[in-house]
This record gives C-alpha cells, sequence and structure tokens, in this order.
C-alpha cells in the first residue's frame, strides 16, 4: 500500500451526518474505509505515513481506497499537508446549517460532561467567537484553503441538508463523483448513526465519576455494570438555543455564509431564516 493508492478523503464537516455516509458508502463492494478516524492529517501527522498506511492492511485491489476524518476541514495545515502528499485525492466536504451545527456540537459536548449549560458561552459570538464550536461552521474559509490547492473538479461539497430531503440522491451523487458505476444501488443507513436522544449518564454526574473511569473499565462490558447504567442513564434535557442567541450567530455567520453560497452555486441564504436551503 503506498500514498498514492489513497483515491478519497471525506474531509467534514464534524457533526453533519460524516459518519453516515462513511457507513453509507462502506456498503459498497468497490470501496475500502478503514472504520476509525484517523485524523492523521491534522492530529496525528507526527505519526508518521507508515502508520497512516497500516490503517489500510485490509483494502484489495480493484477497490477504491478512502477514509473520513472530520477535522480535516477546520484544522490548519491539514489542507497543505494532504495536498503535498495526496495531490490527486478527491475531497468531499458535506457541510451543515451552521447555526444547527454548532448547537449539535455544543450537545454532544454536554452529553460528554465537558460543557456546562451555559450555552452563550459557547455560542454567543460576544464570547465564544474563536472557539470550536462557532469556527467549526466558517467553511468559506475552510473550503478556500483546499481550493487553493486543489482543482475544483477534486472537490465535492454536499450539504446534510439534501441529504435529510434524500439520501439516496445524495449518496448517488457521491458515487458519481467517485465514478462509481451505479449498477449497484446502495440503500442508505436508514436511522442516525449518533442520536442525541438516546439515553445516556446524566452530564454532570459523568464528570463527578469521571476520575474512577479506569477503574471500571474492565466491567464496562459485564451485564451487572450494563444494568446499573442502565438505572441511571436517562435522556438529556439540554439548553434550548433561544431566538435570541440564533439571531446572534445569524448576524455572524451571514457573510460566510453569502461566500459560501458563490461556491457552491446554491442560494443558503434560508440557513439564517428558517434554517432550509433552495435546491
Amino acid at each position: 500500500m503506498k500514498l498514492q493508492d489513497i483515491d478519497f478523503l471525506i474531509i467534514g464537516a464534524t457533526k453533519s451526518a460524516t459518519t453516515w455516509l462513511q457507513q453509507s458508502l462502506q456498503q459498497d463492494p468497490n470501496i475500502y474505509m478503514p472504520a476509525p478516524e484517523l485524523h492523521y492529517f491534522s492530529r496525528y501527522y507526527d505519526r508518521g505515513d507508515e502508520w497512516y498506511l497500516s490503517n489500510f492492511e485490509g483494502s484489495k485491489d480493484q477497490r477504491l481506497v478512502g477514509e473520513k476524518s472530520n477535522s480535516y476541514l477546520d484544522t490548519e495545515g491539514a489542507a497543505e499537508r494532504i495536498k503535498q502528499k495526496l495531490p490527486k485525492a478527491l475531497l468531499i466536504a458535506q457541510l451543515r446549517n451552521p447555526i444547527e451545527r454548532a448547537y449539535s456540537d455544543y450537545c454532544m459536548l454536554y452529553r460528554r460532561g465537558e460543557v456546562d449549560r451555559d450555552i452563550a458561552r459557547y455560542l454567543d459570538p460576544r464570547s465564544g467567537a474563536g472557539g470550536r464550536f462557532l469556527n467549526g461552521g466558517l467553511y468559506f474559509q475552510q473550503l478556500q484553503a483546499y481550493l487553493d490547492r486543489f482543482p475544483a473538479e477534486q472537490i465535492l461539497v454536499v450539504l446534510y441538508e439534501d441529504m435529510k430531503i434524500d439520501a439516496s440522491a445524495q449518496l448517488d451523487r457521491v458515487r458519481k463523483f467517485m465514478k462509481i458505476a451505479n449498477d449497484l444501488p446502495l440503500r442508505p443507513l436508514d436511522k442516525k448513526v449518533k442520536d442525541k436522544a438516546e439515553p445516556v449518564i446524566n452530564p454532570t454526574l459523568r464528570r463527578l465519576l469521571r476520575p474512577f473511569k479506569p477503574m471500571v473499565a474492565p466491567f464496562r462490558k459485564s451485564a451487572g455494570f450494563k444494568k446499573l447504567r442502565s438505572i441511571a442513564a436517562a435522556e438529556v434535557q439540554y439548553a434550548p438555543l433561544s431566538g435570541e442567541l440564533r439571531a446572534r450567530m445569524s448576524d455572524f455567520y451571514a457573510t460566510e455564509i453569502e461566500k459560501l453560497g458563490t461556491i457552491v452555486g446554491r442560494d443558503l441564504n434560508g440557513w439564517l431564516r428558517n434554517g432550509s436551503v433552495q435546491q
């Protein structure tokens, strides 16, 4: 396996159903993708090419080979590293309304007990600008780093909202971009890969129990542990995204969304109004 054998990358964005896209593509026998996100060009570049390629040892001849790491889109330097190592790779960016994306990302970290209920602290541009949640939706700036380095025909931008409307059409568009014949129709995954409504341990309790995590790790798969967890788990009550906060976020993203629309050839201003986009 050599670097030039890597045919494509799904580069992001976070919380935009990229795992759904990956798992849908993995049903195609013409495609090979390792299951975990490798984050090589963003977080683990110091591990070297040999480590990276070792994750593709299950690939076989006559198949397209790729991987999905949603950190490639918003990590500074990732685009340049990919250009240096994989200059001919096809790049797929699945984007989502940045307001909804930021809120979903906040909810994910709240479930994990990594953030508190003070949602404005993280999502209000007056206090949260420059942080993970708001920066993750600066798609125009992120894509520009790739457009500066790759021909436009090597980059496909697809939208989460289109996937919600017609998942099969979205998947067919990706496969066409990858030049995969559609003689084997794929059935997209018909459920969420990560559902924020799934019951979990209360985030506050998770933070309190975090120091004991290594001690209970050996028992996580036992019936007793699973029983205790099911008793303690409940649907999480997230802090709501108020109309006032949404309006501030809309103002923050307005110029960025206008510029993004020129790249993808779509009117995306519906993201700021009602969350939808024009076809």
